[in-house]
Parts: C-alpha cells; sequence; structure tokens
C-alpha cells in the first residue's frame, strides 16, 4: 500500500493523534511562544505604521523637513517602514529558530507515519 495520504487507497491520519498533540502541554507551549512574538511585533508595527500616517496627514509642517538635500523627513520615516519589515522578519526568523523550530520538530518527529493504517508495519 502507498505511504503518501494524497494516493487512492492510503489510510488517512488517526484524527485522535492530532487531538492529542493538540492538548499537549508542549503544543500549548508552542502556540503561546508564536504568538508572545507574533501579537507585541504586530501591534508595535502597526502603531509605527499607523504614526506614519498621522504625521503625514496633521504634521506636514515636521514631514516636509529637509535633512539632507531634497530629502525630508517623510521620505526617511516611509523608507524605515521597509526597514521594520525586513527587520521584524529577521528577528522572527531567528526566534523561530531558537524558540519555536526545535519543539515543532519534536512534534513533527513525534507524528505518526503519514499513510500508515493503524497497527500496519511499514
Amino acid at each position: 500500500m502507498s505511504t503518501d495520504p494524497s494516493q487512492p487507497g492510503a489510510a488517512p491520519p488517526d484524527p485522535q493523534w492530532y487531538l492529542a498533540t493538540q492538548r499537549s502541554a508542549e503544543f500549548v507551549g508552542l502556540r503561546r511562544a508564536l504568538r508572545g512574538f507574533i501579537f507585541p511585533m504586530t501591534v508595535a508595527f502597526l502603531a509605527w505604521y499607523a504614526l506614519y500616517v498621522f504625521l503625514s496627514a496633521y504634521a506636514r509642517g515636521f514631514m516636509t523637513t529637509q535633512l539632507v538635500g531634497n530629502i525630508n523627513v517623510a521620505l526617511v520615516f516611509g523608507l524605515l517602514q521597509f526597514v521594520t519589515t525586513f527587520l521584524i522578519a529577521w528577528l522572527y526568523a531567528r526566534y523561530a529558530d531558537r524558540r519555536l523550530d526545535p519543539v515543532a520538530d519534536r512534534l513533527r518527529g513525534a507524528a505518526p507515519p503519514a499513510g500508515v493504517e493503524k497497527g500496519a508495519s511499514r
């Protein structure tokens, strides 16, 4: 029998294993760690973006202040939005490598082989 679950005749994964994994302390900790990074970082980025929009709309004098040549505060703030996006992506990759991926790998390693029927040997 094929071990690829997308192939006809392959045994479906055991849903009880997924439910047990979802309730496990390790999975709950993984979700908490993920949310502990994503929610604060999202709020911080949205606040930073809202500040940029707010200043662009209501502090035009400040945003049009020339810094060097034709480069003004608004242009610098706009470019910093891109820098912030890449910085957050880099920080998330580091965080995931250290805190999320090892736990996810352990959980994935404990998963039953895909497409193998219960009690069947490989």
